[in-house]
């Protein structure tokens, strides 16, 4: 699906006259005006509000300078009526005002205009213009109250009117923007006018990688009104020893503060003092406090009330207050003194109905989702998101690394990035300023982050200081540091396994020597884009293994993808979109923004289910010398297993024999304990398996009672292999040779066809049921459709001799072997220096031995990588369902299939494909002992191996889902299913890492 506006054959972009010199959004000096100081994000009951979200009267100008730019539309009585209309909050891109732009790196002009700090485009610069009218009560202005416009989120600025009055100006994004319009309002009806332009100065330090939307997000906009005396901030300091104290900022007035805390509706401390210039500390002192962390987030109750004369209330407040403390030391990022292992993803506030502005159902469903992951760790890439989100994650248990709105990466990390850039000291300083001074009260905020991609200078180095000085109760990372000044931790990027190991070995040598080591917490790995996620596994099982790796984020937790609603396409109502779906004029960087672990409906991937494999908890291991006996490992550190039963099952050759429940697990936090678990084996020669699964006895966190958290299959006798020397005939194997075939006739009525110019089989039937779909022969594969990653790292071009080698036969050859025949077929792939020699056996039960083996001369140039080294062949649309024995019932590579355990599973074939957003590699299984594709009769083909082999079956030519050399913008939802099964089975495919 396209949209697509008319293509222009000439473009050029200029910079325009300016609207006026040296507009504030294009003053790197000025990041606001009048807007008031950040604070903690509280509510008062005493707060008069009125929500301003819904319809306003809007108009859209192309540009800066363009036609009716310089009226005075805040002004009451200005004629709107030939304007549109626009949702607030929402965005310009999302209600037909422009078209939805994705790039990674470089700005939205990317392409079209250079960098100029502080000047952007005037060129497709849209201006935004709002009007709305409300009444206000008379009583927002009795008693000297002070009344406020508040906006949750502005892209890239706003500037705002009331009844003609400029009442301030601000940029920044992501953090809310705050003015006193007290001066300016009157009983009744009143103005309100804004004006956004699209990009400013502010825009050089957001460039994100995600959709760049224009708008209102967040809570949109709301007038509060609050009493001439009040609570102005505050500040709670509850670290694990429970001796911590309140900060409070109030008005003057007020006479006397007071706080009490509750835990479960009981009071377990209180305090009150009189302020001193507008200040007052009180004390806070809670014996043997029950201490958050995410895997128990107990929070207490905090009420502070200020008292103005005569012992009247004069406003109050109720917030969630955590003990916990963090710091780095003895080579660990530690909360609550232990060296917890971060478990995390990196997450993209955005909703694919409403992109910026998500609602709070669909904040608690991403966490829902982030605990049956066992993710316990966000980064909020990168941006400060709703102050929501905190809340939630205070409340539900998720460690949060809060990200300054600074990215630079347009700019590069040379002499011009922003880190170096003076101009921006200011509003880098100032980003991380204003998300301290909003968040630093959530206990599930551990880590600061100054921001991403955008350098290392002096302005970074500026902004850790200042950071360290507001809060120094949190460590601040930063991964352009590196492992130098400006960062607590090292949090790099796309650290390799190996290079993460090293670092791990060499911490150890240090922590003996007595040298101080940073943790190592990468702020991303994993790239997770479409069919992806296989080296998860290989990085945890170092993390598990040397202390200073304490984990990482992934990135990403959700794809990017927009709903698009769709009319003609069979079997859905709609498709996903990504980047460049719009228009082919703006910069795009496609596909790149759907990195998730997630769809962008907030189903799973398939690489999810190893995301949550890896994260568990819970680590089991057999007894060696016992094999009824356990070992269960709790990785927790703060809670022990009572809140879980484990149920297990014995396998044999895949089939549940025995089964049993464990109701109690007495095991501590980092304890191990033995489980006896008292079956009796049966004796057999068969693969017999033990899976356990650790379950929960009631809901919990937004889990459901149930729910599988942690499981592990483990090997009690091993799979013996097959014999795959198959029988002598009963009776002789007939051959008929012509100048095209050698066909192969049974007493059952099997035939089998060569192409002697191929050598391929080309025709296989049984009984008169042909398997073969006509024109399609069984023949060697060693190529995938490229997954996204693949593509990523060029690897249609660096393997792409495997495509479609050319097979040069050099030799055919028939001969009685037995009552079976025997063809050898010999092939030269000149290209790549290698032969390949292909050796069928027939008899006459329908039974087909085949040996593939390449041959290579390591003498010649060193050749490519293989995708896979395997057969394909196309049957019929009749032969539609699966049986097999091998790991799933998820998709699974051979680096990613931890999470799926060996059993017997019957599926479809068109369940087989996942939809990622756009068409690649799908659908493969591994460690198969036997797989059977057959009709609904129950007819078809079996297949089994001397190895444990992979195979999927698709109702896809190979074909459809290679884009070849360039990705085409297609998606998933667009595919159409042929009547067909493409079964394909390999020794091995190449892993997703």
């Amino acid at each position: 699906m396209k949209r697509l506006i008319t293509a222009l054959t000439g473009l050029m972009i200029l910079a325009g006259s300016a609207v006026a010199a040296n507009p504030d959004w294009e003053n790197a000096d000025v990041t606001n005006r009048k807007r008031l100081p950040m604070t903690a994000t509280f509510s008062t009951p005493q707060t008069l509000t009125k929500s301003l979200n819904g319809k306003w009267k809007f108009r859209h100008l192309d540009r800066p300078d363009a036609q009716g730019s310089q009226d005075k539309f805040y002004n009451p009585g200005f004629n709107t009526l030939d304007w549109g209309e626009i949702e607030v909050p929402g965005l310009w891109e999302l209600q037909g005002y422009g078209d939805p732009l994705y790039v990674n790196v470089g700005y939205q002009w990317r392409g079209l205009y250079d960098n100029n700090p502080p000047h952007v485009p005037y060129d497709r610069n849209g201006v935004g213009q709002y009007v709305t009218t409300v009444d206000i009560p008379a009583e927002y202005l009795k008693d000297k109250r002070r009344t406020t416009l508040d906006i949750g989120s502005a892209t890239s600025n706003v500037r705002v009117w009331v009844n003609g009055k400029e009442a301030g100006y601000s940029e920044d994004s992501k953090l809310a923007a705050s003015f006193d319009i007290t001066p300016y309002l009157k009983a009744g009806d009143n103005t309100i006018a804004m004006q956004i332009v699209r990009w400013c100065d502010g825009t050089y330090l957001e460039d994100q990688d995600f959709w760049r939307f224009t708008g209102i997000a967040r809570d949109g906009v709301n007038i509060n009104s609050r009493p001439a005396q009040r609570i102005e901030d505050f500040t709670v300091f509850s670290p694990m020893d429970g001796k911590g104290t309140i900060d409070v900022a109030v008005t003057s007035g007020i006479k006397t503060v007071e706080a009490q805390l509750m835990r479960d509706g009981k009071t377990v401390f209180s305090a009150q003092a009189q302020p001193k210039g507008g200040k007052v500390t009180l004390p806070l002192t809670v014996e043997n406090p029950a201490l958050w962390s995410a895997e128990s987030p107990a929070l207490y109750d905090l009420r502070l009330t200020a008292y103005g004369a005569g012992g009247k209330i004069a406003e109050s407040l109720d917030t969630h207050v955590g003990f916990r403390s963090v710091e780095v030391a003895r080579g660990n990022l530690l909360v609550n003194g232990k060296p917890v292992l971060f478990k995390g993803v990196d997450r993209h506030e955005l909703s694919p109905y409403g992109g910026y502005n998500m609602t709070r159902e669909e904040m608690i469903r991403d966490i829902a989702e982030m605990k049956r992951l066992n993710v316990n760790a966000v980064r909020t890439s990168h941006y400060p998101n709703d102050p929501q989100w905190y809340e939630l994650c205070d409340i539900y248990g998720i460690y949060v690394i809060d990200e300054a709105n600074v990215e630079g990466h347009g700019m590069g990390y040379g002499d011009r990035a922003v880190a170096k850039d003076p101009q921006f000291n200011k509003a880098i300083k100032e980003r991380a300023q204003r998300m301290v001074q909003r968040d630093r009260n959530h206990p599930s905020v551990i880590v600061w982050s100054l921001g991403n991609e955008a350098g290392m200078g002096q302005n970074f180095l500026d902004s850790y200081t200042l950071v360290k000085e507001m809060d120094p109760t949190r460590p601040v990372q930063y991964e352009q540091a590196a492992q130098g000044e400006g960062s607590d931790t090292f949090c790099p990027m796309y650290y390799s396994i190996k290079r993460s190991a090293e670092y791990g070995r060499n911490a150890e040598e240090k922590a003996k020597n007595g040298e101080y080591v940073k943790p190592l917490i990468q702020c991303e790995y994993e790239h997770a884009m479409g069919n992806s996620t296989g080296t998860i596994e290989s990085y945890w099982r170092d993390v598990r293994r040397y202390p200073a790796l304490q984990g990482g984020y992934i990135w990403d937790f959700v794809d990017q993808a927009l709903y698009q609603p769709v009319d003609s396409l069979p079997g859905t109502d709609h498709i996903f979109t990504y980047g460049g779906d719009y228009n082919p004029i703006d910069p795009s960087d496609y596909s790149f923004n759907c990195n998730g672990i997630l769809a962008a409906d907030r189903s799973w991937h398939p690489g999810a289910y190893q995301v949550k494999h890896t994260y568990r908890n819970i680590l089991t291991t057999l007894d060696s010398s016992d094999p009824v006996k356990i070992k269960v490992y709790n990785e927790n550190f703060f809670t022990d297993l009572s809140d879980y039963y484990m149920e297990w099952q014995v396998l044999s050759d895949g089939e549940p024999v025995l089964s049993g429940v464990v109701g109690e697990l007495n095991v501590g936090p980092q304890e191990t304990k033995e489980v006896v678990l008292g079956y009796q084996l049966p004796r057999t020669s068969r693969e017999l398996l033990l899976n356990v699964a650790y379950k929960l006895k009631r809901s919990k966190q937004l889990i459901p009672a149930g729910y599988v958290l942690a499981e592990e299959q483990l090997s009690i006798q091993p799979y013996s292999g097959f014999d795959a020397t198959i029988e002598p005939g009963r009776q002789a194997v007939k051959v008929y040779e012509d100048l095209v075939h050698v066909v192969l006739t049974t007493g059952n009525e099997v035939k089998v066809a060569f192409d002697k110019r191929s050598g391929w089989i080309h025709e296989l039937s049984m009984n008169g049921l042909e398997m073969m779909e006509y024109g399609f022969a069984l023949r060697p594969n060693f190529w995938r459709a490229p997954t996204d990653n693949d593509m990523g790292a060029g690897l249609q071009y660096r393997f792409g001799a495997w495509k479609n080698p050319e097979l040069k036969k050099k030799g055919f050859k028939v001969e009685q072997k037995g009552n079976n025949v025997l063809v050898t077929v010999d092939y030269e792939l000149p290209a790549l220096s290698a032969g390949l020699q292909m050796v069928y056996e027939v008899n006459d039960r329908g039974e087909i031995r085949i040996c593939e083996a390449l041959k290579v001369d390591k003498s010649k140039e060193k050749m490519p990588y293989l995708l896979r080294f395997g057969l394909q062949m196309v049957m019929p649309g009749s032969f539609d369902r699966i049986d097999y024995y091998g790991r799933g019932p998820v998709e699974n590579y051979i680096d990613r299939n931890y999470s799926q355990n060996l059993g017997r599973y019957q599926q479809l074939v068109e369940e087989q494909y996942y939809p990622y957003i756009r068409p690649q590699e799908s659908g493969n299984k591994t460690d198969i002992r036997w797989w059977k594709v057959t009709d609904v009769d129950g007819r078809g083909l079996l297949i089994r191996s001397d190895v444990p082999f992979s195979a999927s079956a698709l109702d896809y030519l190979q074909e459809d889902l290679d884009d070849g050399a360039v990705k085409d913008q297609r998606h998933s939802g667009e595919l159409k299913k042929r009547d067909l099964t493409t079964l394909s089975f390999d020794l091995k495919q190449m892993g997703l890492g």
